[in-house]
């Protein structure tokens, strides 16, 4: 990303993480039938939310992998790249490097089953 993005307060930037598609019986679903996926990767984060003059740090950080809610955040694109910002309390979940792995160990399995 040549731009220099930085979100303000407690807000971050998300890139959303594609879900690999197998397709099967020849049936090709349209990309506007398709859900957008909630599970991306954070770009960017913002310094932290001010509560009573005191600067609070976000709980998550560039790299981290994190679940949203399917309506949250606003949809931006820069340079031909699809981005989210969200507010930090609209982030779900974490994923962990143990359920990094499981859903990567999964998707290798769905790979080699449709070869």
């Amino acid at each position: 990303m040549a731009v220099n993005l930085t979100p303000l307060h407690d807000r971050v930037i998300v890139k959303r993480i594609e879900e690999k598609e197998s397709v099967r019986g020849g049936i090709i679903i349209p990309d506007s039938a398709k859900e957008k996926p909630m599970e991306g990767e954070i770009i960017a984060v913002g310094a932290g939310k001010r509560e009573k003059g005191e600067l609070i740090p976000l709980d998550v950080k560039p790299g981290d992998r994190v679940l949203f809610g399917k309506y949250s955040g606003t949809e931006i694109k820069i340079e031909d790249e699809e981005l989210l910002i969200l507010r930090e309390e609209e982030i779900l979940a974490k994923l962990s490097g143990a359920a990094k792995a499981a859903r990567k160990k999964e998707r290798s399995k769905e790979a080699r089953k449709s070869k």
